[in-house]
């Protein structure tokens, strides 16, 4: 027999399958050793109250075993000699555009101009160690995108274009642990989600797809204006209709399309800081107790969101249990971003503390038209690296210090290993920023008791929340609006955010390149 439940039961209760075999065998009459497994279907936390409850839906089996894995598998077919597909960017957009297009009968070349996601981690420590940071194998050029070191978090709030769902399978199918199907806020975690990357690599090959790395592509093949294909840096051409899913720090990708006069625009974005705490102050926050979160629960998250000055200020991909990282993509820029491992171990807290900026907010850089928040982004990254000591050391502040315009003399232990550089931030960041920001910690602290603090830092500068340039498409067929042959894809498009809807998005550009070769 198989039951479904709708429980609301404490942490110890919910901790493993065998201890929800008992609260199963409390809740039907049956007998422990009857109920053969236990799958949760939902999970989610409520610490609303003193006393915490987790809400569980599950499935259990008594007296029978299930005979389904955990998630639907997707059946890929051999592609060796259908028309081929051009890929540019191996994120999670291009990855699995190339997974849709095999299912579509078509043929993916994928080319990622940074390295594949092991030899990648190798530069990754070396702008830490030695503070190089290579242009084309860094924290944001790589296979597996941005996200692959940068927590590997699940959620989105997007779900009007695909299957999360969908989505979610896929990476399980991959190797990711079914418990992201369950999650409310589900994570694949920095140190596994490459061997799933890998994993999705090696299928796209399996199938007759193609894999190039460190090719970029340099300019478009045009015929009759029709992109036909590209050429790259290696001298290597590839031809067929064009996804083009490099990711939102392809600057030189954006002055390309400036130059060849192809539409693109301006586009909102959020700057600000990494907010750094000690994590066990964020779980006896989150959680309403001095223990913390205990033996049972995870590491504590939050989010925050107002308005200032009519002006979104905002927490953004917040990581528990984790680390900041140093996030540059080139030479004299200073950039900061987070990451979780799988366990969220780590003794501090981080999330973007960010403040919504639009092209007419910075009136100075109007004069670069469609690249006008992209000049501003690269501005604001090269004042952060003169004021880390031009490495990639960052500058930092504690956050009451922030908030009172007053000097840190000393910084806490951060998870930032580059080094720290005390700074006043609240003096040379832009005032639109700064005066926003202050606001919004202060409202943040009235409603969160104990969340401002001075052993709480903030770290210089968090600009790479979204493209600051989008690539104008049409809307039903995912094109672009006068190029044909062009598929501007996911977050370097302007038309995602996070790796579910980048993977999403890049689905859906699949099927507008199928629609087109029909």
């Amino acid at each position: 027999m198989i039951t479904e439940l709708q429980l609301r039961i404490l942490p110890e209760e919910a901790a493993n399958e065998q201890a929800l075999k008992y609260v199963v065998a409390r809740e039907t009459g049956e007998t422990v050793d009857n109920i053969q497994a236990v799958r949760i279907l939902k999970r989610s936390i409520d610490a609303r109250q003193r006393i915490i409850y987790i809400n569980v839906k599950l499935r259990a089996f008594i007296n029978e075993m299930p005979e389904t894995p955990e998630y639907q598998s997707v059946e890929y077919q051999d592609v060796s000699n259908c028309k081929s597909v051009v890929v540019v960017g191996a994120g999670p957009g291009g990855l699995f555009a190339a997974l849709r297009l095999i299912e579509l009968g078509l043929r993916p070349i994928i080319v990622e101009r940074g390295k594949d996601v092991r030899e990648r981690k190798k530069d990754i420590v070396l702008i830490s160690r030695e503070h190089k940071v290579n242009g084309e194998s860094n924290y944001s050029f790589g296979e597996g995108g941005a996200g692959a070191y940068s927590d590997g978090k699940l959620y989105t709030r997007s779900k009007k274009r695909g299957s999360v769902e969908k989505i979610l399978n896929v990476f399980c199918q991959h190797g990711a642990s079914p418990s992201i199907l369950a999650d409310a806020h589900p994570h694949i975690g920095t140190d596994k989600l490459p061997r799933v990357i890998e994993n999705i690599r090696e299928q796209i090959k399996k199938c007759g797809g193609e894999v190039h790395f460190e090719t970029r592509m340099d300019a478009f093949i045009m015929k009759d204006n029709e992109v036909i294909g590209i050429e790259t840096n290696t001298g290597k051409s590839f031809y067929g209709p064009v996804i083009l899913a490099t990711g939102h720090s392809a600057r030189d990708v954006y002055y390309y399309l400036h130059e060849q006069a192809i539409p693109i625009e301006a586009k909102g974005i959020a700057v600000g800081v990494r907010l750094e705490h000690p994590q066990e102050l964020i779980d006896q926050i989150q959680y309403h107790r001095k223990e913390g979160r205990g033996k049972y629960l995870p590491a504590a998250e939050y989010s925050f969101v107002t308005q200032v000055k009519e002006r979104g200020v905002y927490s953004f991909c917040m990581c528990p249990g984790g680390f900041v990282v140093p996030a540059a993509s080139g030479p004299k820029q200073v950039v900061v971003n987070g990451m979780s491992p799988s366990n969220r171990g780590s003794r501090w807290a981080n999330s973007g503390m960010v403040v919504e900026i639009h092209p007419e907010d910075f009136p100075e850089f109007a004069p670069y038209k469609e690249l006008a928040l992209m000049k501003f982004q690269e501005q604001l990254e090269e004042h952060c690296w003169l004021n880390g000591g031009m490495k990639q050391v960052a500058p930092a502040q504690r956050m009451v210090d922030f908030v009172q315009k007053k000097n840190s003399f000393d910084l806490p232990v951060s998870s930032y290993t580059p080094g720290l550089l005390a700074s006043p931030l609240h003096f040379w960041m832009p005032e639109f920023v700064t005066t926003r920001l202050r606001e919004g910690l202060r409202h943040f602290g009235k409603i969160s008791n104990g969340f401002m603090t001075n052993e709480a830092i903030m770290i210089g500068v968090e600009t790479r929340t979204s493209s600051p340039v989008r690539i104008i498409r049409d809307r039903e067929s995912y094109q672009h609006v006068t190029v044909k042959g062009l598929f501007p894809c996911g977050e370097g498009a302007g038309y995602a955010g996070g790796i579910i809807s980048a993977a999403i998005d890049g689905e859906r550009c699949a099927e507008g390149v199928a629609a087109l070769l029909e």
